[in-house]
């Protein structure tokens, strides 16, 4: 599994995953707000599938020269 989230990308997705789990923790939003384990799973593992499938990457390319 290659890491294809980049750090603003992981940083935003677990804010908002634990804000949502949080909110439906507490009984403030409903059912619905545990959809947020999915963000923060995704932002914590640094691997977004849907991103594999569409071919992209939120992370910073490493130039072929550096060492």
């Amino acid at each position: 599994m290659k890491v294809n989230v980049g750090g603003i990308d992981r940083a935003v997705r677990i804010v908002v995953g634990a804000g949502l789990v949080a909110l439906a923790a507490m009984g403030q939003i409903g059912l619905w707000g545990w959809i947020g384990v999915v963000p923060l799973a995704t932002g914590l593992i640094g691997y977004c599938p849907a991103y594999s499938l569409f071919g992209l990457s939120t992370c910073p390319m490493k130039s072929e020269g550096a060492k």
